[in-house]
């Protein structure tokens, strides 16, 4: 899509300009907030099932850190680029701080396709990543936890590296790790639950009935899972769901966990019993009440914007909706929950997993959550 062309760190700068106006903020802040602190490129040799040696590129950008340690997931996604990462980096600078965690804004990660990759390749694609950049990060430095196709054994992974590396066990220096090594309860569907909260609120505030109410989500990975199983068990209809590989429809609804138990044993949701075919980007001009976008950056564009239907956008995902399409969306009277809102539970309940881990606390999943709906609804 042409939008797509215009970097994406020049996009994110656009948004930051255009709240500076609105707060008038002084042109040093600005300044300030328009470049990273610190830019990382790091080349990672991985010997691959083959015998054959890949050398992959790793990145980690830690942005405006005033506020605390840099925070922000690693990503391993074939369209990993510098641009991006510097963009997510700002965004998590920003999303730190609409929900008050005393951290700045980090991100990272690693041009690859995991979906292609070996459990072998990938635990050694890990610890290369984690031994570059092991001396730029630490609980009072810089805290990974885990983004777009990583998860929680990628987390250990990493753990394990920079224990090995610096020879002494600080949990705190990574989150969403399993439980077995210092995770917290309620961090796999945290961001899933904090956008659900906001949702709820989002709801009561512009009148939006949600039982009844179709919903539908362009993704249905690790976050956006949680929030379509919490929203069916409130009576709304789960319309359309899409992945990668393409999406489902049913105007009747789907029920969320047999959609992720198809999705798991067919790797797509597409071909759902009783669900038309979608392709990955159809749900987002669904006739629907709510659109939750859960994928990647720019899928709601100037291109398609004309064809949203929701009275409500919950952006799960990074960026997920490009200024120019935003400023449509507002002309329409389109309610948008903000990324930097929406998808803040993550991140949220690596803060409380960082927190236990250097306090020797261990909450339980009902405190978890308490904590959780109190900051994503303050």
């Amino acid at each position: 899509m042409s939008e797509q062309k215009t970097s994406l760190y020049e996009e994110a700068l656009k948004t930051l300009k255009k709240a500076a106006a609105v707060l008038n903020l002084e042109s040093d802040v600005i300044e300030a907030l328009s470049s990273p602190e610190r830019i990382l490129i790091v080349s990672i040799p991985v010997k691959m099932d083959d015998g054959k040696t890949k050398v992959f590129t790793g990145y980690r950008v830690q942005h405006n850190t005033a506020r605390g340690p840099a925070k922000g997931g690693i990503r391993y996604h074939p369209r990993v680029c510098l641009d991006e990462v510097k963009s997510l980096a700002y965004w998590m600078a920003i999303k730190n701080a609409v929900v008050g965690v005393p951290y700045g804004g980090g991100k990272g990660g690693i041009t690859c396709n995991p979906k292609e990759m070996s459990q072998g390749e990938l635990e050694r694609l890990t610890r290369g990543y984690a031994a570059a950049i092991a001396k730029f990060i630490g609980p009072d430095q810089d805290v990974p936890a885990p983004d777009v196709g990583t998860n929680a054994q990628i987390m250990g992974w990493f753990a394990d590296e920079y224990y090995k590396i610096v020879g002494k066990t600080v949990p705190g220096v990574i989150t969403a790790k399993p439980l077995s090594i210092g995770g917290s309860r309620g961090r796999g569907t945290a961001t899933g639950r904090g956008a659900f909260f906001a949702t709820l609120e989002a709801a009561k505030a512009f009148n939006i009935p949600l039982r009844g109410a179709r919903v539908s989500i362009q993704g249905y990975g690790n976050v956006a899972r949680p929030i379509a199983r919490y929203l069916h068990e409130l009576g709304c209809k789960i319309v359309a769901v899409s992945d990668s590989t393409g999406g489902a429809y049913n105007p009747e609804g789907m029920n969320p966990i047999a959609l992720a138990e198809f999705k798991d044993k067919t790797r797509t949701v597409k071909g759902f019993p009783g669900s038309k075919e979608l392709s990955a980007i159809d749900p987002i001009t669904v006739d629907c009440d709510i659109l939750i976008p859960a994928a990647l950056e720019n899928q709601i564009t100037k291109e398609n914007v004309d064809g949203v239907k929701a009275k409500l956008i919950v952006e799960e995902a990074n960026g997920p909706t490009t200024p120019e399409a935003d400023k449509i969306l507002h002309e329409k009277g389109v309610k948008i929950v903000p990324d930097v809102l929406a998808n803040a539970g993550g991140v949220t309940v690596s803060y409380f997993e960082w927190v236990q881990n250097r306090m020797g606390y261990y909450w339980s999943d009902e405190e978890v959550d308490e904590k959780l709906k109190q900051a994503m609804t303050k």
